[in-house]
């Protein structure tokens, strides 16, 4: 699950993120949206509105345009979220995927006002930093907004409330990172629960890894 060279294998690569991230309880039935492009592509695959993310099927997509979200074919109406993935790759035209979900760690330590440190050399490589939107309603234009400043410095982030979105320039690293960021969310839930509020990856070591 790492590259896809037809737009039909990138619904396929995101299918099964996304029947991967509920068994994983990343997500429930139709919360969440996943999106990809092929590498310099003008065009993005966005899950459509309502679909069940562990029973995608190919026509279970919209693909929309990169330059101003107009729907150019299948499904005729695409994620509330559309906004959100829009605004995101005009940020970066790097980006070639982002997963959009709701792990209840990430959301439930950023509610609570904490950090979510990373504690494992996993942690550190793939995440490495983690942005914070502060809560907007969902498919609003302020959130895609606020989405969009906080990918031109994370490649995820925390969205206040709701979820959170992670970035990659592939299907494959975007899981990665947004598996990355619950793992180290509940590690940092498990030192709140223990009282510890400063362990973390130790920051003298980020610089020398390769980020993936």
């Amino acid at each position: 699950m790492i590259h896809a060279d037809s737009v039909a294998g990138l619904r396929t690569l995101l299918a099964e993120v996304g029947a991967h991230a509920v068994r994983s309880g990343l997500v429930l039935a139709s919360g969440g949206n996943l999106s990809a492009r092929l590498p310099g592509a003008d065009r993005f695959e966005l899950t459509a509105a309502g679909t069940w993310l562990d029973r995608l099927a190919p026509g279970d997509f919209s693909t929309l345009a990169c330059a101003d979200g107009a729907v150019l074919g299948g499904a005729a109406t695409p994620s509330t979220e559309w906004k959100l993935h829009w605004r995101t790759y005009q940020t970066r035209p790097d980006v070639n995927a982002i997963v959009h979900l709701h792990p209840q760690h990430a959301v439930l330590v950023d509610a609570l006002g904490e950090e979510i440190r990373l504690l494992t050399l996993d942690h550190a490589n793939y995440v490495r930093s983690v942005g914070r939107v502060p809560y907007h309603p969902n498919g609003s234009d302020a959130l895609a907004d606020a989405a969009a400043a906080q990918a031109a410095l994370h490649n995820t982030m925390v969205l206040a409330h709701h979820g959170c979105s992670a970035l990659g320039e592939d299907v494959g690293m975007a899981y990665r990172r947004a598996m990355n960021l619950e793992e180290a969310a509940v590690a940092s839930y498990r030192l709140l629960v223990l009282g510890n509020r400063t362990l973390r990856f130790p920051p003298e070591h980020l610089d020398g890894l390769d980020h993936g």
